[in-house]
């Protein structure tokens, strides 16, 4: 089963997972979309404030072993280490507390982050949808709960539109998203991923519209791979190229000059059991739009450039983020 964090009726199961169940669930992409990993991993570590420990210290051990296995679960996740870090601060800041009191406070700080998670996404569903005009055709890759959440907002009030699905091999996220908002009413034409530009030009499409798994200090952005070469074809084309993200998913540690890692996926999602003798199987999960092709992202703080990501990041991350 498929964990989304914003579906309120899985929040108990979500509660019941440990650290090691999360962990193999996201590595294992039983839980998958940034947001997603973000609010699990953190309902994880949730369950280890509330676990036996002799004292403080003890417990800040735990909860720091935890967030280090939690983060080498999926190396390009921003929001992963973003929300492990944001929660190591809150400890590390309270760690001459009484335990109790520790508990309490560090507790309360989590499920304030993972409110403020939850709220994001239908925010950006609010502000997003007014860019989606009446008999807008839209194309989208992967699947990402903010974009099917902003289409649905825009088709509930009132707004036809159409939405134009890729596959997105080898994983076919894709077929998620089509399943959702057809379910929706939404009508949807789902295509293979290199018949994109095809597509795009023989259905007059009027914008792309991605979701984010990170984006960088120059607005550069990292999301499922086959991404950049969409919005190659959008320049080309004069065809809007939009970004829905959470402000979680931008990177602190870019400031610094740290380059966010590709995950390379096992090759037996390409080829399945066969075998291919003396063959290179490349297969990554990501790669990388630079901000040169995107015309606008949109946030809970609302619609802004590429280039205003640095200011963002300064302002709503200068906090312990970066902080070791």
């Amino acid at each position: 089963m498929e964990i989304h964090s914003y579906d309120f009726a899985l929040q108990n199961h979500i509660n019941m997972l440990t650290v090691n169940q999360t962990f193999r669930k996201i590595r294992n992409m039983e839980i998958r979309g940034a947001l997603d990993i973000a609010i699990v991993s953190a309902n994880s570590l949730l369950g280890v404030v509330d676990s036996d420990a002799r004292d403080t210290k003890n417990l800040v051990a735990k909860l720091n072993f935890s967030g280090k296995r939690l983060k080498s679960a999926r190396p390009t996740a921003v929001s992963l280490p973003n929300a492990v870090d944001y929660i190591l601060s809150l400890a590390n800041k309270n760690r001459n507390l009484e335990i109790n009191e520790f508990r309490k406070k560090v507790s309360s700080g989590i499920k304030k982050f993972i409110e403020e998670q939850n709220n994001a996404i239908e925010r950006i569903a609010e502000i997003g949808s007014r860019l989606i005009e009446n008999g807008d055709i839209i194309l989208t890759h992967c699947n990402s709960d903010t974009v099917t959440m902003m289409l649905k907002h825009a088709w509930d009030n009132g707004k036809r539109i159409k939405v134009v699905c890729t596959e997105t091999r080898p994983r076919y996220q894709g077929y998620i998203t089509v399943r959702e908002l057809s379910k929706h009413g939404i009508p949807t034409t789902l295509i293979i991923d290199s018949a994109v530009h095809y597509a795009m030009r023989e259905l007059k499409v009027d914008k792309v519209l991605v979701g984010a798994d990170a984006v960088s200090v120059s607005g550069d952005l990292i999301n499922k791979v086959g991404t950049s070469q969409i919005a190659l074809c959008a320049k080309e084309l004069d065809i809007d190229f939009i970004v829905a993200t959470e402000s979680i998913k931008f990177s602190p540690r870019s400031i610094i000059g740290a380059v966010i890692e590709i995950e390379e996926r096992n090759p037996r999602e390409v080829v399945g059991s066969k075998k291919f003798r003396g063959v290179t199987i490349l297969n990554p999960g990501f790669d990388v739009t630079d901000a040169r092709y995107i015309d606008m992202i949109v946030t809970e703080y609302g619609v802004m450039p590429p280039q205003a990501v640095y200011s963002v990041l300064k302002e709503k991350f200068g906090w312990e983020l970066v902080e070791k």
